[in-house]
């Protein structure tokens, strides 16, 4: 018997934002970020792992932002 597997379509694929949007998101991710830094040092944080997957996900939109600049830099040229 074959076992077939399931693929399903990412949300990342799908999902498009705007300069704006990413900017927002951007600002609330580096918010998030100062309260877990400061729920950890309190002791309060349960899962100090949040502050690594929020760090990375600063990184991410940060390079989205970059490449959204870097395109619309391209098409003023």
């Amino acid at each position: 018997m074959a076992i077939k597997k399931i693929v399903k379509p990412s949300k990342k694929a799908v999902e498009v934002k705007t300069l704006d949007m990413l900017t927002t998101e951007l600002a609330t991710l580096r918010n998030d970020l100062i309260d877990a830094k400061r729920g950890h040092k309190l002791g309060e944080l349960t899962n100090p792992r949040i502050i690594t997957a929020t760090r990375k996900n600063i990184a991410r939109a940060l390079t989205a932002i970059t490449a959204i600049e870097i395109a619309s830099s391209k098409e003023t040229k």
